[in-house]
């Protein structure tokens, strides 16, 4: 099977595992094997279920994604059945390098740059939530350095 691999996109590997990729000068990002492992190092977001296969086709992330019922923004009330402080209460800015976790799911999807802050989301509702990123199935996690 052919993958499609990124062009001008430096990736950042200890041995076999992928920790980071860079697209030429953009924002340093975590890899998602990365992001598996150590998921609470990172900030994050969660997309609704109605999101996910827009996410894992490498459409772009859209603002209603992630405001509307099962997504999830920092500073939300907490849900029942999550853990306390998973989420932050810090509000993330554009610019910012950011995890996004689907609902229902135990896995994240997606890790990106935020176009635009979660309080200007919540606010406005609507546009692009992300600029560029790495999604389960894209080139990057397909890659194999074996």
């Amino acid at each position: 099977m052919a993958v499609n691999r990124p062009d001008r996109c430096a990736l950042y590997a200890l041995g076999s595992t992928p920790l980071f990729f860079q697209h030429m000068d953009d924002a340093l990002l975590p890899h998602l094997t990365l992001v598996h492992k150590y998921a609470e190092c990172f900030p994050r977001v969660r997309c609704d279920r109605g999101a996910i296969r827009f996410v894992l086709s490498g459409a772009t992330l859209m603002v209603p994604g992630l405001t509307s019922a099962g997504g999830r923004l920092p500073g939300d009330e907490e849900d029942e059945d999550e853990e306390e402080g998973k989420w932050g209460e810090e509000e993330l800015e554009a610019g910012e390098a950011v995890v996004v976790e689907a609902e229902g799911k135990e896995n994240a999807c997606f890790v990106g740059v935020l176009k635009m802050g979660t309080e200007e989301m919540k606010k406005v509702g609507k546009g692009l939530a992300f600029e560029n990123g790495h999604y389960l199935g894209d080139g990057l996690w397909g890659l194999k350095l074996d």
